[in-house]
């Protein structure tokens, strides 16, 4: 969403840096820049003339033009005050009661009933016990859509279809809550495709009987200053908690994301960043500025990992791996867990310059879909075959397997000659790291995703990708484990060396 809203503060940053010193001439020009980036991505005019008017002033402060690098404190400015502008700090939701009431209102479109359903599987993940109540008594298919959602999250949904009292609702809502043990309800009210005095009319009402401990609007990004002015409407009439911002991973101009908290004075507690059911996030000022800045988001990269890595499994991963044991079976866990993190296109964003790393590569050749073809590869061969790749030496082997998953022979030859060579730089591995420290083996990147660039980059890499993904191991000191690199001192590193050579005397 903040693509072209990032590009224009990296060349504004560039062209300062080439700068001796911040002038009034430079940062009126870096200021001009930044409101023209502001005003295109459909921030509100009002807040950006006042970010810009506190911007300038801060840059002009002796602080600033004494330092070293004019781009950089520029753009330290910039971002503490974009920090300021989206809430300073993350708004965290109000689960003080048991049962903790939710009221989701919104208008059609905006994704409220999903935008309910991933709530509930967000707090179910946080080991809370969600109930999800249809509250829109005048469209059957919210009903019908909420329990479709509730079966495939495994939350319980309650619906009564034939009444239109929300107040008979409320109260067997909560019995059903007692019932289930929850200690959250989430309503689902009704919507419209325009607000109007009949629509705020039943909210205020349904509002007065929930006594709901969160009133969260669900407003579509897309809708850019619309989104904003719902919101204030909203507001006026039901008195909002806080906001959750949808369809974030989209293309739209992003001014909605900006504009929402200094508008309305309601925090955004959670944002949509995706179709699936564990797309939505709490919203981090902070790691939202970064990303827009091009500084990378790597604290929820790592969140998104450690929730997705099995820990006992990244254990047993390593050791085969140090081992040489690395099968094909491994190979597919490993793709389907980057298939679960969104792709080698979805971390790239995460990490600082990933944008610039992205440059040059074709996204078509990091989607889904040639991580699907390698998995059909791999699904055509007999679980003997994925557990002893050894036996895939055989021609016919190979043959069949590239009928059973209609893909060219010289593709299975190319996989089978690059996951050879992987299993080669393991064995070269699991060598050198016998006798060495554990903190060691640590620094060097071991204990889970195995480095996918083995199979890129050599004689073509994946096939159908155009020289296969790009490497992985150098990507921000990420380890296989998803957590940030140790760094090692020259210190720790001599006293390392020291202690594997008293290893090797004995």
């Amino acid at each position: 969403m903040f693509d072209n809203l990032s590009d224009r503060f990296e060349s504004t940053f560039k062209n300062l840096t080439g700068r001796g010193v911040l002038t009034e001439k430079n940062i009126d020009e870096a200021m001009r820049e930044i409101r023209l980036a502001l005003l295109d991505a459909d921030v509100n005019y009002q807040i950006v003339k006042d970010y810009i008017r506190e911007v300038k002033e801060e840059c002009m402060g002796e602080k600033v033009i004494n330092g070293v690098n004019p781009g950089q404190m520029a753009k330290k400015v910039v971002h503490d005050h974009l920090v300021e502008l989206m809430g300073e700090a993350n708004a965290p939701l109000n689960l003080d009661k048991k049962p903790a009431t939710f009221m989701m209102v919104g208008l059609h479109g905006a994704g409220k009933t999903t935008s309910s359903a991933k709530l509930a599987l967000h707090l179910k993940k946080e080991n809370r016990k969600p109930i999800l109540v249809a509250a829109d008594l005048h469209r059957p298919a919210a009903i019908d859509q909420l329990e479709a959602l509730g079966k495939d999250i495994g939350v319980p949904v309650y619906a009564k279809r034939d009444t239109q009292d929300i107040t008979l609702v409320a109260k067997e809502a909560h019995e059903a809550a007692k019932e289930n043990k929850a200690d959250v309800i989430i309503f689902d009210t009704a919507g419209r495709l325009q607000i109007d005095e009949d629509l705020v009319q039943q909210l205020v009402k349904a509002r007065d009987i929930l006594t709901p401990d969160e009133i969260l609007l669900v407003a579509d990004s897309a809708l850019g200053q619309e989104a904003v002015s719902v919101a204030t409407h909203f507001n006026d009439a039901l008195n909002l908690t806080g906001i959750v911002l949808t369809k974030l991973d989209g293309d739209a101009r992003g001014g909605a994301a900006l504009s929402m908290r200094k508008v309305t004075g309601r925090p955004i507690k959670m944002i949509g960043v995706g179709e699936k059911m564990d797309d939505l996030q709490p919203f981090y000022p902070e790691r939202m500025a970064d990303r827009i800045l091009g500084m990378g988001d790597v604290v929820s990269l790592v969140e998104k990992l450690q929730e997705d890595i099995d820990e006992k499994e990244a254990a047993k991963l390593e050791k085969k791996m140090l081992e040489a044991r690395f099968d094909f079976e491994d190979f597919l866990k490993q793709i389907r867990q980057l298939k679960r993190l969104g792709g080698l296109s979805s971390i790239l964003k995460f990490l600082p310059g990933g944008k610039n790393l992205m440059k040059g590569i074709d996204l078509a050749d990091l989607d889904d879909s040639k991580l699907n073809r390698i998995e059909g590869i791999v699904h055509s061969m007999t679980p003997d075959e994925r557990q002893n790749p050894d036996l895939l030496k055989q021609v016919s082997r190979r043959s069949r397997i590239a009928r059973g998953c209609g893909q060219d022979q010289t593709e299975i030859e190319q996989l089978l000659k690059n996951f050879e060579m992987m299993r080669g730089m393991m064995s070269q591995y699991g060598k050198m790291a016998q006798g060495m420290d554990p903190s060691a083996l640590g620094a060097m990147g071991g204990g889970g995703m195995p480095d996918m660039s083995s199979l890129a980059g050599m004689g073509g890499g994946f096939p159908g990708m155009g020289g296969g993904m790009p490497n992985m191991s150098g990507l921000s000191g990420f380890g296989n484990s998803g957590m940030p690199k140790k760094q090692i001192s020259q210190k720790e590193k001599k006293a390392m060396r020291k202690k594997n050579k008293k290893k090797r005397k004995k």
